[in-house]
């Protein structure tokens, strides 16, 4: 078995880097839900997060009505 298998790819967004992530539309703090996504709630968007990595593009985001 090679290493490259045995390699959790489960990336954790820091502590630090939460603080200073705001909405890219309104500027309110974005927070962790789960694995998937970050959500403003302000504004109701949800950002993805692929491969460990936020998408904070206006275009990417989701709103959620509920």
């Amino acid at each position: 078995m090679n290493s490259v298998s045995c390699y959790n790819l489960r990336v954790m967004i820091s502590p630090e880097l939460l603080e200073v992530l705001v909405c890219p539309v309104c500027r309110k703090p974005l927070v962790l839900r789960g694995e998937e996504s970050l959500k403003c709630n302000e504004c109701k968007r949800a950002y993805p997060i692929r491969n460990g990595i936020p998408i904070l593009l206006e275009h990417e985001a989701t709103i959620e009505t509920i």
